[in-house]
C-alpha cells in the first residue's frame, strides 16, 4: 500500500492512536496471463492479512494490490479482526499473529497462504 499508516493528530501536534486494524481476508482469484499460478490450476484461495481503518477498506486495498500484481481477485470473503475472530473461537497461532502484526505496523496486505484450485 502507497498510503503511510493513518494516525489521528492530537491538537498539541503528537500522534494519537492509530484507527487502522489488520482484517483476515479470504480472496478467491481466477486464472490471468502472468499470474504465477500453478500450470493446470484453475484458480485459487489466498490467505490475507490487510490493514484498513475498516473492513471495506482493507477488502479496496487488497483487490488493488493483487490486481497490481496482475491477478484476478474474483471473491472476498472476510473473517474480522484478530479481536472479532478470537471472539468466535478462532485459534489462531503465532506465526498468524505475527504477520497480522506486521501487515498493521507496515500498513500493507500480506499474503499469508496461497491454495491453488484444480479440476
Amino acid at each position: 500500500m502507497t498510503n503511510p499508516c493513518c494516525a489521528a493528530n492530537t491538537a498539541h501536534g503528537e500522534k494519537g492512536p492509530s484507527r487502522q486494524q489488520v482484517y483476515t481476508l479470504l480472496v478467491e482469484i481466477g486464472r490471468k496471463e502472468g499470474d504465477g499460478l500453478p500450470e493446470k490450476a484453475t484458480g485459487a484461495a489466498l490467505m490475507c492479512f490487510a490493514s484498513g481503518i475498516d473492513e471495506a477498506e482493507a477488502v479496496r486495498e487488497t483487490v488493488a494490490i493483487l490486481k497490481q500484481a496482475d491477478t484476478n481477485p474474483l471473491d472476498v470473503t472476510g473473517y474480522g479482526t484478530l479481536a472479532e475472530r478470537e471472539a468466535e473461537g478462532h485459534e489462531i497461532d503465532e506465526e498468524e499473529r505475527a504477520l497480522m502484526a506486521r501487515a498493521l505496523e507496515e500498513n500493507a496486505v500480506i499474503v499469508a497462504q496461497m491454495t491453488p484450485f484444480f479440476d
